[in-house]
């Protein structure tokens, strides 16, 4: 299950669960500004693609919080 890390790890804007935010294959977490603007929808992190990064309906949020974790 996806993390849905809270913020972006480029310019450290938090990413609401249903933030507009894009994702690697290892969860790297950007919002869409930097993922498309700055980053040129490639990972800094792994060079690997940037996709949009789903976003879980509200009713399962409870049962599946969203991460707390902050990476910058």
């Amino acid at each position: 299950m996806l993390e849905l890390r809270p913020n972006c790890e480029c310019c450290n804007t938090d990413l609401p669960p249903d933030a507009a935010a894009m994702i690697c294959s290892f969860e790297c977490t950007f919002c869409r500004d930097c993922g498309e603007n700055i980053l040129k929808g490639i990972c800094p992190n792994c060079g690997g693609g940037l996709v949009a990064r789903p976003i879980r309906p509200a009713a399962k949020l409870a049962k599946y919080p969203a991460s707390m974790k902050r990476v910058f």
